[in-house]
């Protein structure tokens, strides 16, 4: 029977994959090929990161993603040109969407 001792690398190494994989997962913003020539378009940056382009639909704006994770700290914002009323998100990937940051609308 292995000791508690040997067992003890077998653990951290679980341990540090199982972080590194959900940590990968949650800083995923990933635009799907749904809407074609119009599809959302993400550009991180320094200090918040943004969406833009995306489906106009008279003053509805349509955004679709295979992945949308937000970190804990990450400020996103979605691009808001005239005219918009409604921006409408959705998200077609088979993961659960982790959102811990900040969401908002940046108004042109």
């Amino acid at each position: 029977m292995l000791s508690w001792y040997s067992k003890l690398p077998i653990v951290l190494l679980a341990s540090i994959a199982w972080i590194v994989d959900h940590q990968a997962a949650y800083s995923q913003i990933t635009p799907d090929k749904t809407l074609g020539a119009e599809q959302s378009k993400f550009t991180p940056q320094e200090f918040r990161d943004l969406i833009e382009a995306g489906a106009i639909r008279g003053s509805n704006l349509f955004h679709s993603f295979r992945e949308f994770n937000v970190n804990e700290g990450q400020n996103v914002y979605f691009a808001n040109p005239n005219g918009i009323a409604n921006i409408i998100t959705r998200v077609t990937g088979s993961n659960i969407s982790q959102i811990f940051g900040t969401l908002g609308r940046e108004d042109s």
